[in-house]
C-alpha cells in the first residue's frame, strides 16, 4: 500500500466539498431536501457528511499508526502525541464556536472539531493497546452501551426508553452537564453532545477496522470486494435495527452508525477501485487539494461565514447583502441559494489551493 492513498484524499475532499455546500446555503428558507439534515428520525445525504469524517479518521489511524508501530516506535510517545493533537483540535473547535463574541458564559463546548478530537484520541488509545479482537469488542461496547443507556437509563419526568427530542436520556445529560454551553439552535441539548459521543467513537473504530482490511496483504480487487460486502452487510443491519433504535443523526444512534459506516465502506471502495486501482485521475485534483487540508478548509469556511454574518451592511449583514444583491436575482430561490453555496465552496477551494501551492497544511 502506498505511503499516502490518493483515494483517501479524494474521498475526504468530496465529503469536504459537500459539507461546505450544505452548511452555507444562501438562505435557509430555500434549500433542496437532500441538502437538509433529517429533522429527527431518518436520514438524508447531508447526514452522511460528519460521520464520514469520523470514519476516515479511524481508517487513517490504522495506516499511520500501524506504520509507526511497525517501525519500532514506542506506544507511550505515540499516545502523548495523539493527546497533543487532540487537544489542539479541541481548542480549534472551541475557537470556532466562541468567535466572534468570545462569550465565555454561553459559547458551545462540544461540536464538530471537538467530537473529532475525542474520537481520534479514544481510537488511537484503543488501537495502540489492543489487537483486532479488542477493537471489535470496543466498537460493539460503544454501540450496545449507547443503546442500553438510551433504553434503560431513566429520565426524570419521562422515564426510560424515550427517543423523542425532549424525553431522551442524551438530552437530559446535555442539559445537566453542558447547561448554557449547548448548541445555540437548541439551547438545552447538543447534536454533538455527551452521550452521543460514545457511538461516535464506535464510528471511528469501524473506520479503524476498515483500515485493517485496507492494509491487509491481499490484492486490491479482493480488498475492494470485501469492503463492498461489509458495507452492504452494515447497511442491511442498520435497517434491521431501525424499527427498535431508529436511525437518527442528532442522537448518533447505533443504527445510524452502522448505516453511515456501511455507506462509507461502499463509497470509499468505489473510489479506491477507480483511483488507486484503475489509475483514474481526471478532474480529481480539486478534491485532493481539499482533502489534504480539510481542517484548514473547515476552519476557514466557518470563520469567514460567521464574519460575513457579523458585519453590518445596508441594514442587514454583509452575508445577506451579498446573497440578495448578487445571487437572488439570478434564479429561483432554491437555485439561487444553491448557487451561493457552490460559490462559497469554490472560494474555499481557492483558499485550499493557495495553501497547497505554499505547502501549508493544518494538521492538528
Amino acid at each position: 500500500m502506498p505511503q499516502r492513498l490518493l483515494s483517501l484524499d479524494v474521498f475526504r475532499g468530496l465529503v469536504m466539498a459537500f459539507m461546505v455546500i450544505v452548511n452555507t446555503a444562501g438562505t435557509g428558507d430555500a434549500v433542496y431536501a437532500p441538502l437538509r439534515h433529517a429533522k429527527w428520525h431518518g436520514w438524508t445525504p447531508t447526514d452522511v457528511v460528519f460521520p464520514s469524517f469520523v470514519w476516515i479518521i479511524g481508517l487513517a489511524i490504522t495506516l499511520s499508526m500501524g506504520r509507526k508501530l511497525a517501525a519500532g516506535e514506542a506506544r507511550g510517545p505515540l499516545l502523548r502525541t495523539a493527546a497533543r493533537r487532540a487537544a489542539i483540535l479541541f481548542a480549534l473547535g472551541l475557537f470556532v464556536y466562541a468567535y466572534p463574541t468570545f462569550d465565555v458564559g454561553t459559547f458551545r463546548i462540544l461540536g464538530v472539531l471537538q467530537r473529532l478530537a475525542i474520537c481520534y484520541f479514544a481510537t488511537v488509545a484503543i488501537f495502540l493497546y489492543t489487537g483486532l479482537r479488542g477493537q471489535v469488542v470496543a466498537a460493539a461496547v460503544c454501540l450496545l452501551g449507547f443503546a442500553l443507556l438510551m433504553f434503560q437509563a431513566p429520565v426524570p419526568g419521562y422515564g426510560a426508553g424515550r427517543l423523542d427530542v425532549e424525553g431522551n436520556f442524551a438530552h437530559y445529560i446535555d442539559r445537566i452537564v453542558l447547561g448554557a454551553h449547548n448548541y445555540a439552535h437548541t439551547r438545552t441539548w447538543d447534536p454533538e453532545g455527551v452521550v452521543s459521543t460514545l457511538p461516535a467513537i464506535g464510528s471511528c473504530l469501524i473506520g479503524l477496522l476498515a483500515g485493517h482490511l485496507l492494509a491487509a496483504k491481499r490484492d486490491l480487487a479482493t480488498r475492494t470486494t470485501w469492503m463492498l460486502i461489509i458495507g452492504n452487510v452494515l447497511v442491511a443491519a442498520a435497517f434491521c435495527w431501525d424499527p427498535w433504535l431508529p436511525i437518527n443523526k442528532s442522537l448518533w444512534t447505533s443504527s445510524f452508525v452502522l448505516l453511515m459506516a456501511g455507506l462509507d465502506f461502499i463509497l470509499f471502495a468505489s473510489i479506491l477501485w477507480l483511483v488507486d486501482g484503475q489509475g483514474y485521475r481526471k478532474g480529481l485534483a480539486p478534491f485532493v487539494i481539499l482533502g489534504k487540508n480539510a481542517i484548514a478548509v473547515y476552519m476557514a469556511s466557518e470563520v469567514i461565514d460567521v464574519t460575513l454574518q457579523s458585519i453590518p451592511m445596508a441594514g442587514t449583514s454583509m452575508r445577506e447583502w451579498l446573497y440578495e444583491t448578487f445571487f437572488a436575482p439570478l434564479a429561483s430561490p432554491m437555485n439561487a441559494s444553491l448557487l451561493y453555496a457552490v460559490s462559497y465552496m469554490l472560494l474555499m477551494l481557492t483558499i485550499a489551493y493557495g495553501l497547497h501551492r505554499r505547502g501549508w497544511y493544518l494538521r492538528a
